[in-house]
């Protein structure tokens, strides 16, 4: 008969188990902190911490479609769906027909952080649309290096935006403590992509109704 050590072994596999445990316990620390909020972070004009952090138009109205939209200001993908829906979202914001929330995320680095600051620091400023086409209208690569504050700053003339104020915001980054909750909130609603549009909390169909005109306003008015 074959001596055994249990002993040996139990050592062995009690090692793995440890070992196997503290490498998942290393993978869920980051998403983990990545849905903790900061609630003592300056919020900028016009956002709810109730809407999960996102700017809101329109948050009086009752009985209208609630319009979300999770999106980084670097997503390729996001300039194309501001370009082709951008023009009927802001008309819906204007005529009081839709209360529309728009999430800034930080997916793709360090100049999504940037951009999603200086956004909320034109909503200070009550010019967050005109800046938020800006942003997409010049959209380059990916962390090029391009958007820079000094250049997010420039960037504010584009929107009208000529305050010295907003310049201190940007270069500041007065509102980095809330570009870190609108990222933990995104994380909190399982959004894992960019864009991605809720109306009345359900997502529109991805493969027809996010890049089709007339599916969006069908989506919207459907509700």
């Amino acid at each position: 008969m074959a001596n055994q050590k249990p002993g040996k072994d139990n050592f062995t596999r009690n090692l793995v188990i440890a070992v196997v445990v503290g490498v998942v316990l290393i993978m869920l620390v980051p998403t983990l902190l990545s849905k903790q909020t900061n609630t003592s972070a300056k919020i900028p004009a016009s956002v709810s911490a109730e809407r999960g952090y996102g700017i809101v138009f329109n948050d009086e109205l009752k009985g209208v479609p609630l319009i979300e939209i999770y999106e980084d200001f670097q997503c390729p993908v996001c300039a194309q769906f501001e370009k082709l829906q951008g023009d009927y979202i802001e008309s819906l914001i204007s005529a009081k027909k839709a209360t529309v929330v728009y999430h800034t995320l930080s997916f793709l680095g360090p100049e999504s952080i940037n951009a999603a600051n200086a956004a909320a620091c034109s909503a200070d400023e009550g010019k967050f649309l005109g800046y938020h086409r800006a942003l997409y209208a010049n959209q380059p690569a990916e962390n090029t290096g391009v958007w820079s504050n000094d250049v997010l700053g420039i960037l504010g003339q584009a929107a009208g935006i000529t305050s010295k104020s907003f310049t201190s915001c940007v270069n500041n980054m007065n509102y980095k403590g809330w570009v870190s909750n609108a990222a933990a909130a995104g994380a909190k609603a399982n959004v894992n992509s960019t864009p991605t549009v809720f109306i009345n909390g359900k997502e529109i169909d991805r493969k027809t109704e996010y890049f089709n005109a007339d599916k969006f306003k069908a989506a919207v008015e459907r509700g």
